[in-house]
């Protein structure tokens, strides 16, 4: 069956995000940051924002275990721009090539409630998403199964003819034992040549 559509991650396949970016800029040493991010402001204690577990209400019992971290736990949130480096490059230039080719696009995502209005203002090719599935929004996290059904129902084709690009190798296999079609993202040159394959763009 032929490819109808895209379906993108957000983290590190279309955005550069990385918490350690703008934690550097806080902490003296490496090692400040890497206790930090492995001790304190982890991915497993992130990943209850994806679930959709306000930031206000997640870090309050963080705050209480490490009061001397209150600020930089606080920063969290309001550091999400210092986490992002713009575009993954290739990216932002391949959705403009899909556009105008009349692919429809859409992403799925982690991504906690409070940032999704910041990755809409700060990225305008999020203009060529003709639905975006949020975890937060629907209090499920890649690779649970549930999160891929949502999608099916939400896109108007078939799983099958859907091309599904994430960074997480578990997260393609889940969505390719679902039904979709699905390519781990290694950077602009396997997209493009992943794209070509199935005729949604011709490959450089």
């Amino acid at each position: 069956m032929p490819t109808r559509a895209v379906l993108w991650d957000l983290g590190n396949v279309l955005l550069d995000w990385s918490p350690r970016r703008f934690y550097e800029k806080l902490f003296r040493t490496e090692a400040e940051v890497d206790h930090f991010l492995s001790e304190v402001c982890t991915m497993d204690w992130h990943a209850e924002h994806d679930r959709g577990v306000p930031m206000a209400q997640n870090r309050e019992s963080l705050i209480a275990q490490y009061p001397h971290y209150e600020d930089a736990i606080r920063a969290w949130e309001s550091g999400f721009e210092g986490m992002l480096a713009g575009a993954i490059p290739g990216t932002a230039e391949t959705m403009d090539a899909l556009a105008r080719a009349g692919v429809p696009q859409y992403a799925l995502t982690n991504l906690p409630a409070e940032w999704v209005e910041p990755v809409h203002a700060l990225y305008p090719q999020m203009a060529h998403m003709r639905d975006v599935i949020v975890s937060a929004h629907e209090g499920v996290i890649k690779p649970d199964r549930k999160i891929y059904e949502i999608t099916a129902r939400r896109l108007p084709h078939d799983p099958a003819d859907v091309v599904f690009f994430d960074d997480r190798e578990a997260n393609v296999r889940a969505a390719r034992e679902f039904g979709f079609d699905a390519e781990v993202f290694t950077g602009e040159a396997g997209l493009r040549r992943d794209l070509a394959a199935r005729g949604l763009l011709q490959h450089a």
